[in-house]
């Protein structure tokens, strides 16, 4: 169609000088070219504006429609992404905290423990301090009253020995340390 425009064009600006034979100037004015000018350019716009302007100003609209839909696809993906920055710091701190929390109840939790430990052992070992004495007190006891029948029973033997044997204050002094030496010496 362009291609039909513009031979029609050529044929009339030839048509125009055909007639007249001396050549215009450059800057020479010319009516009828002038004429022929404005109707080719009217007629250009309107075959442009039938056939081309629709099609551009459509694809103009959609391909601003396709960057408006873009920007906003865009923009939506953006408020998604700090929506979900604030949701994984909000997540974050949450799991700082409990881990907080549960590193604050485990030290709790073993001071805890510590003194318990530290209670029972005080009180096992009093115990066993207190047991041991016991002991102690029953064996010494024991033993003294061991003792006890040991020095009577020696005592007897020996007032039985100075009785039987009525002898003179010499003899008795050497019988008693005699009694005296065999006692041992603990």
């Amino acid at each position: 169609m362009i291609y039909y425009l513009s031979l029609l064009y050529n044929y009339s600006f030839i048509f125009l000088f055909s007639g007249n034979e001396e050549k215009p100037m450059l800057l020479s004015i010319n009516p009828g070219l002038i004429i022929w000018q404005m109707i080719i350019f009217v007629l250009l716009l309107i075959l442009l504006k039938k056939l081309a302007w629709k099609p551009l100003l459509s694809a103009l609209h959609s391909r601003e429609q396709s960057i408006k839909d873009a920007v906003e696809h865009a923009e939506n993906l953006k408020k998604e992404a700090e929506d979900i920055m604030v949701q994984n710091k909000k997540i974050l701190a949450d799991a700082n905290a409990q881990s907080m929390k549960v590193i604050n109840e485990a030290k709790e939790m073993s001071n805890k423990i510590g003194e318990e430990i530290k209670a029972k052992a005080t009180e096992d070992s009093r115990k066993l301090i207190e047991q041991a004495k016991q002991e102690i007190k029953k064996e010494k006891e024991t033993a003294m009253d061991d003792l006890r029948h040991e020095v009577s029973d020696l005592a007897i033997k020996a007032a039985e020995k100075i009785i039987n044997d009525n002898l003179d204050e010499a003899k008795q002094k050497k019988i008693v340390n005699d009694f005296i030496a065999q006692i041992p010496k603990n």
